[in-house]
């Protein structure tokens, strides 16, 4: 039995972890939410989702909880932005070429609050839809680029972003963040932006430590932040390097495993009482 007496805050992945593969939040979390609220336990949604995607997905909570968006890229507790760290646009123009060339990919630039896209593709932009649901379809992501503040790089191959982006890509490293954030996506962000630094953003604005902190994840892009907390969960589902990273595993994001961990928090903290 582990004792979550300490805990004070509790931070989820979204896509693999507190969404089912439906993309649903069960109705189940927002009662064990209201439950987490009136013990003073903070609630944080990190996603390498949008910002307007992940509050989409928690409408009814959203001006109760903090945000990490673009994986680390911005966070927010309702309007008001706590941090953000933007991708050089001097990157960007090297990568965009070189991405071009890889068969079977779609490149989006996320922005603040909206994403470019110059794909035609319909079957990937009815899918990206799910993950950015404020986008504009451009002609050349170049011109963006020049123009605009972006946050970060998504890049989706339909069969593996690790087996077919990566090894392309991966010898430009040089002051960027590669993730590979789902089967299918490999993000490209800033050296500082990640869920670990921006969730010690919000652990401080909190005063609270790693020791009160409860993460939940699944991929490579929840590692920095699963390292900023005590108790550290990886989903049933999760990749094998999660796995052996996180202290707890719990059941995969279909069967709640989520909500089996939230009940066992709130347990301890009655039986403290």
């Amino acid at each position: 039995m582990i004792d979550f007496s300490k805990v004070k805050l509790v931070v989820s992945d979204m896509d693999g972890t507190l969404l089912n593969s439906k993309g649903q939040v069960s109705s189940q979390f927002f009662d064990l939410f209201n439950q987490l609220k009136k013990q003073n336990i903070h609630f944080c949604a990190a996603s390498g989702r949008q910002h307007n995607s992940i509050v989409s997905k928690l409408e009814t909570i959203k001006d109760d909880i903090y945000v990490i968006a673009e994986n680390g890229g911005v966070a927010k507790k309702g309007d008001k932005v706590l941090l953000s760290n933007f991708l050089s646009s001097k990157k960007i123009l090297e990568f965009i070429p070189v991405i071009r060339t890889i068969p079977s990919t779609n490149m989006v630039l996320c922005g603040d609050n909206c994403a470019f896209i110059e794909s035609k593709d319909d079957r990937f932009i009815q899918l990206f839809q799910e993950y950015y649901h404020s986008f504009e379809q451009v002609d050349d992501l170049f011109e963006i680029a020049k123009k605009k503040s972006i946050f970060k790089i998504a890049v989706y191959h339909f069969d593996s972003s690790e087996d077919f982006i990566y090894p392309v890509v991966k010898d430009l490293h040089k002051d960027v963040l590669f993730k590979i954030s789902g089967q299918n996506w490999l993000d490209i962000s800033d050296k500082k932006a990640n869920k670990g630094k921006a969730l010690k953003k919000v652990q401080s604005l909190l005063n609270i430590s790693k020791d009160e902190t409860l993460v939940f994840g699944d991929y490579h892009n929840d590692i920095e932040m699963m390292q900023e907390a005590n108790f550290s969960f990886a989903m049933k589902n999760a990749h094998k390097d999660i796995k052996t990273l996180a202290k707890y595993t719990t059941k995969s994001n279909d069967n709640y495993g989520v909500e089996v961990v939230l009940e066992q928090l709130l347990n301890s903290k009655s039986r403290k009482h």
